[in-house]
């Protein structure tokens, strides 16, 4: 039984990055020798053990075959008889491919020490065309590394090109590319996620909305600034959808199976920007499409993610309407002092209470739109 710390550990101490998780592959043992000396095994469809002081994840050496189409096409072999290079040639990327045994020594039977030193992605062999998931996977460590000089290989592109004209990709369930976009929208350098699959022709199979070049642009450009923020899955996703409609930007987040919070943010970001765009410049209709904008964002009861919303179109909206971001900015601090209560002491009730609310936030937009051009 012989016990090596695998994949991303090693690579990450290779290039002097902090190592925050820490996974091993045990080579020569069985379930039962793993359970008897403590561990307890978690893992439903092969064999994985958490040890039992550090929690860490122990796996079985495996392999895997390839029997049908999809992520789930696999089925999985695991006895004492697999080999480390057998478990590692079965791993997506060279550099994600390397161990080390027990003194530190660096196991690497693919070369992935040599493609770190290049900056290159490269796929360990031709398995890797059976799991479609790795192209998203492949993306995503390019948005990582990208600032650190990494790049996708020449020939690792090319067979992510023929996987998707082969229809590979076609196969993959939503749920499985959402993990892999929402954990993309926070590496690094996002955009470049987005752009991999662009150049491998995934991404009009995955969105196709971005797929035109100019909405594409238009898209990361929008991505890239919300990220130099320290905002959330919601914000980055409703900035690479800005360029689309708000029917839009809800189909594709349905279709992907983004969370509710994201679909939301999504939809409001690309209403507010078509809205700004069409405000008027007299006074009175500018504060009433202002209060109309307040109140769709449902302002009075979602404070926290209407100023999540602004922190979007502050930084992601193009030059020319960030006036008018001051101006929702300026509405809302106006219209959010008005107190119900001063109103109902006054005699106000039912709907005559909701209209003098509206009239009032309305009265106090109009008194403070003026101090914006000031």
């Amino acid at each position: 039984m012989q016990t090596y710390l695998v994949g991303g550990a090693v690579r990450d101490e290779l290039l002097g990055i902090d190592v925050k998780d820490r996974d091993w592959v045990v080579v020569g043992a069985t379930p039962d020798e793993m359970l008897a000396r403590g561990f307890k095994q978690v893992g439903a469809d092969f064999p994985v053990f958490l040890h039992p002081r550090t929690r860490e994840e122990y796996a079985l050496a495996r392999t895997e075959r390839k029997q049908g189409r999809g992520y789930h096409g696999f089925s999985v072999y695991s006895a004492p008889d697999v080999t480390l290079e057998e478990d590692l040639k079965r791993r997506d990327l060279t550099i994600n491919a390397m161990a080390q045994n027990e003194h530190g020594e660096l196991v690497d039977p693919f070369h992935g020490l040599e493609d770190l030193r290049a900056r290159q992605l490269r796929h360990v062999s031709p398995a890797f065309a059976e799991d479609p998931l790795r192209i998203l996977r492949t993306a995503r460590f390019a948005a990582r590394f990208q600032p650190m000089g990494f790049s996708v290989a020449t020939d690792t592109m090319a067979l992510m090109q023929q996987m998707v004209a082969q229809g590979e990709v076609d196969h993959l369930v939503p749920e499985r590319v959402w993990q892999e976009v929402q954990r993309a929208l926070h590496e690094q350098e996002p955009g470049t996620f987005f752009e991999v699959l662009r150049d491998c022709g995934a991404l009009p199979v995955l969105i196709p909305e971005l797929a035109d070049s100019d909405i594409l642009a238009e898209a990361l450009s929008a991505l890239r600034a919300v990220a130099q923020l320290d905002s959330r899955t919601e914000q980055r996703f409703a900035a690479l959808l800005l360029p689309l409609s708000p029917e839009q930007a809800v189909t594709r987040a349905e279709a992907m199976k983004a969370p509710n919070d994201c679909r939301d943010m999504a939809r409001l970001a690309c209403h507010f920007k078509s809205a700004l765009a069409d405000l008027s410049s007299t006074q009175h209709a500018c504060a009433s499409a202002l209060l109309e904008l307040l109140d769709y964002a449902d302002l009075w009861r979602r404070e926290a993610r209407f100023e999540a919303l602004l922190q979007v179109l502050e930084c992601a909206l193009p030059e020319d309407l960030r006036a008018r971001v001051k101006a929702l900015q300026i509405a809302a601090r106006a219209a959010g002092g008005v107190n119900p209560g001063e109103l109902l002491d006054r005699g106000f009730k039912g709907k005559a209470l909701g209209e003098a609310i509206r009239l009032e936030r309305l009265k106090r937009i109009e008194r403070a739109l003026p101090e914006s051009n000031r």
